[in-house]
């Protein structure tokens, strides 16, 4: 493709709601009336042809373009420039479906991409309903960090695929590190069934004890009584924080237990709480 032009279509539509507003200053008594009439605005500048793009309307333009390779390189080349994306852009290649899916996965595997561009790319992939990058996600969590965007929304599409996802991550899962584990546990909570996902949650559980009320939230969600007793040990520690005893008490009950009431008096997250309640 030749260089396609970058074009800030949010400085477009700007300077056209400034022009629709003067026109029509007199139908509006407050700016409620103006945020209200907004979709309207809008609507009008998609269908208004424009002299920036040739005499095409805003909502039209993008819609000459249906080269899997040309649109997804354009996003990439927005990102890269630093101009805000298009939605316009992202509803074409929504449109054009299938046949980019290939190309946004090349665009994932390219670590010199721009980190919007491939946060982009994973969003619309899942908009797709795309598994084609199930195992490039996966391999992501093998030695992540604790904190990151980028694979943390490839484990949301993780999810959003269903079972399919399981079996992989079982297979590969022993070999992620910590964070890695702790990750994918989060994606195979959603699908309960097999004894090892238990299992998994079970140890990290015992290995993390600063995690423990976010594992045991995943506990409670794979629904496996193997865990009660398990949980049901940590909730009589003495140094146990309120706020960890209340997400393993939730997941024991989730379970079918009964967890015994305990006294927090003395403990600063329990007297914050009480304070905002007012007690």
């Amino acid at each position: 493709m030749n260089r396609m032009p970058i074009i800030n279509f949010d400085e477009k539509f700007a300077d056209f709601t400034s022009a629709w507003l003067k026109e029509h200053r007199d139908e509006y008594r407050n700016y409620d009336d103006m945020e209200a009439d907004m979709p309207r605005m809008y609507l009008s500048f998609l269908n208004t042809r424009a002299d920036w793009l040739d005499g095409v309307t805003p909502g039209a333009y993008f819609t000459q373009f249906e080269d899997p390779k040309d649109l997804v390189d354009w996003l990439r080349a927005y990102c890269e420039e630093g101009t805000p994306v298009p939605e316009l852009l992202l509803e074409q290649i929504t449109n054009v479906g299938r046949p980019c899916e290939k190309r946004l996965l090349e665009l994932l595997k390219d670590e010199e991409s721009p980190e919007e561009a491939r946060m982009t790319a994973v969003g619309l992939l899942r908009d797709l309903g795309s598994e084609l990058p199930r195992m490039l996600y996966i391999q992501w969590q093998m030695a992540r960090g604790e904190k990151d965007e980028l694979k943390d929304n490839a484990l949301e599409s993780l999810t959003e695929m269903g079972k399919s996802v399981v079996q992989p991550i079982l297979q590969n899962i022993q070999a992620a590190n910590s964070a890695g584990q702790e990750a994918l546990l989060e994606v195979l909570s959603h699908f309960p069934g097999d004894e090892r996902i238990t299992r998994l949650a079970m140890k990290l559980f015992r290995e993390k004890p600063e995690k423990r009320a976010l594992l045991a939230g995943y506990l409670g969600r794979i629904g496996d009584p193997m865990a009660l007793p398990l949980l049901e040990e940590a909730a009589a520690e003495r140094d146990l924080r309120y706020l960890t005893f209340i997400e393993i008490r939730n997941a024991i009950e989730a379970l079918g237990g009964d967890c015994p009431e305990r006294e927090f008096d003395e403990d600063p997250e329990y007297d914050a709480l009480r304070e905002l309640d007012g007690n």
